[in-house]
């Protein structure tokens, strides 16, 4: 099992800034595979009624549920880890073809001080096979930077209906270590 030395800088809880600017944004479906660098999220939107919460088998699921939950006129957002986007990379057609929004915020592994070796190849091409497929990205690797990245990935997605992802750096989540 790995663990995460998840940080709050000077106060900064950037977990929560997630959770919060999705609420702004009016998302009402959160949908994710578990992952350690999302538990804050995950627990804040299982925890909130006017949010529907889905726990996915695999993440390119996520991606019809959401061009679903766009066609029923709500919006949201799918909660990944780098290894998961690997996963959707043919799904992205449906959001190039059927031009809907599309919200990813994706926690980074294989990217600075990983351990698991298996993690570093998905990890180093995240952003550009996101790019490659048309998703425009972002990268906040500092607490203070989470809340206003996501806020304009959230605006350009939901107002353009575009595909965006947020990246959360390995260093903003913080170094995972294998524990017994």
């Amino acid at each position: 099992m790995a663990t995460t030395n998840h940080s709050i800088e000077g106060g900064h809880d950037w977990q929560s800034d997630v959770f919060r600017v999705l609420r702004e944004h009016d998302v009402k479906h959160v949908v994710y595979v578990p992952d350690a660098g999302h538990t804050t999220a995950i627990r804040l939107t299982e925890a909130d009624d006017e949010i529907h919460s889905v726990v996915l088998t695999t993440e390119e699921e996520g991606i019809g549920y959401l061009a679903g939950a766009w066609l029923g006129g709500e919006k949201g957002a799918l909660l990944l880890q780098s290894s998961g986007v690997g996963n959707c990379i043919n799904t992205l057609a449906l959001q190039v073809c059927a031009r809907f929004p599309l919200l990813m915020v994706v926690t980074m592994r294989g990217d600075w001080a990983e351990f698991n070796a298996w993690q570093n190849p998905m990890g180093q091409a995240t952003e550009a096979s996101l790019k490659l497929m048309g998703v425009m990205t972002w990268r906040a690797d500092d607490p203070k930077e989470v809340a206003p990245l996501l806020h304009g990935a959230a605006t350009m997605a939901f107002n353009g209906d575009s595909a965006c992802a947020l990246l959360l750096g390995q260093r903003l989540i913080g170094e995972k270590k294998w524990v017994k």
